[in-house]
């Protein structure tokens, strides 16, 4: 039907109501852009989707709103009649009724644009101040000898960070100091907490938590008094304030922020049962280096055991060693003895040679003089000279008749 049209010859054009609808919806919906608009809630009704419709009025007009199941699961509030809000929509009309209506895209207690726009500029000023920096904060301590909690004494939130605290690290003490969390005068009592543990100087590490709500639940946080408490602490402090969508000023200050007063206590607490586990391996792994360490000194022992000799077996591998020696000298100078006796035998043969006997035998003589000096020659012989004669067997003297 959208697309019919009809042709009267030259008169108006005639649209049907869907394509009317359609294009009062796109010109409103240029027209207008986000914008915030704030008045009482009034016929809330939720569908089982998830879905919440409702009349959103003042004293002198209405206007219907939608808030879909995708925007509405952030809301941190339920919607009631007669609740004062400032809500973020679009511009629109229902086609089906050609209705005109909202469609919201957040929604808001009234007020709240007031808190937020001295939650920005706190924040801006802190940042400015170089609160925020990253350098400035401090290591949380891995084994905190006590935990201090800044909270009040009656909060859910105390007792979910005494139930994991005593599950992680009920050897850890834990001292309270307990202060307002929302309302007149909670920021006050929260900073004086904060000074009297750094005053008592007792506890490692200071846990600022509480539990979720409202904006204005949680304001005390965002103080100024709370934060410059926070960086003065001495002692290192883990915010968890709220839930894991809520950000407060005490949060970018701290020198940790925790989604939770939960996580708060974990990041602040060694886990004891990690440690025990951490522990046991370190007492397996000693265990397993000690064994080998007695295997190889075993071993060792064993070896210098079997090169350890008793004094009688040292005596007797001495007799052996003796022994042998012994024996070696005595080859040694049989050895010796033979090569001399081979020797003398050589020496004897070459003396045999040159023994002037031998020579005799061969029918040679030797003539000696008066004098008694062997005579080479007849030179000064003369006739009546004495010689002495000797024979291979034997001598004789003679006389010179007459020399040649």
């Amino acid at each position: 039907m959208s697309n019919l049209r009809f042709d009267f010859g030259g008169g108006p054009e005639v649209v049907s109501v869907s394509d009317l609808n359609r294009r009062v919806r796109i010109l409103l919906e240029n027209q207008f852009e986000t914008l915030w608009v704030a008045g009482e809630l009034s016929n809330v009704k939720k569908a089982p989707a998830g879905h919440w419709y409702f009349c959103l009025k003042d004293k002198e007009a209405s206007v219907d709103c939608a808030m879909w199941q995708s925007r509405a699961r952030f809301l941190d509030f339920r919607p009631e009649n007669g609740m004062q809000v400032e809500v973020r929509a679009r511009v629109t009309l229902y086609e089906p009724r050609g209705t005109y209506q909202l469609s919201i895209d957040e929604m808001r207690r009234a007020g709240l644009g007031i808190l937020f726009e001295r939650f920005e500029k706190m924040k801006a000023m802190l940042e400015a101040e170089g609160l925020f920096e990253p350098a400035r904060k401090r290591p949380i301590p891995r084994f905190p000898r006590r935990i201090g909690l800044v909270t009040s004494p009656s909060a859910a939130a105390l007792r979910d960070v005494l139930t994991t605290l005593g599950r992680r690290a009920p050897m850890i003490p834990v001292i309270i100091y307990p202060s307002q969390v929302q309302g007149e005068g909670a920021a006050g009592q929260i900073a004086r907490a904060i000074e009297r543990a750094n005053q008592h100087a007792r506890c490692d590490v200071l846990i600022v938590c509480r539990g979720g709500g409202s904006l204005e639940d949680l304001w005390a946080y965002n103080e100024e008094i709370v934060a410059r408490a926070i960086v003065a602490s001495a002692i290192p402090v883990v915010s968890g304030v709220g839930h894991e969508t809520d950000f407060s000023i005490a949060d970018f200050v701290a020198d940790l922020r925790a989604a939770t007063p939960t996580a708060a206590a974990a990041a602040a607490s060694p886990d004891r049962e990690s440690l025990l586990e951490m522990v046991a391996s370190a007492r397996r792994r000693l265990g397993r280096d000690m064994d080998r360490i007695l295997e190889r000194s075993t071993q060792r022992v064993d070896l210098a055991r079997r090169r350890l000799l008793t004094p009688a077996e040292r005596v007797a591998r001495q007799r052996e060693r003796l022994a042998d020696l012994e024996r070696r000298v005595r080859r040694a100078f049989r050895h010796m003895h033979s090569g001399r006796a081979s020797w003398l035998e050589s020496l004897r043969s070459s003396l045999t040679h040159l023994d002037p006997t031998k020579v005799l035998a061969r029918g040679y003589s030797i003539v000696r003089g008066p004098d008694g000096h062997v005579r080479h020659s007849s030179a000064g012989l003369v006739p009546g000279s004495k010689l002495d004669i000797t024979f291979s067997e034997g001598g004789a003297e003679a006389e010179v008749k007459r020399p040649r």
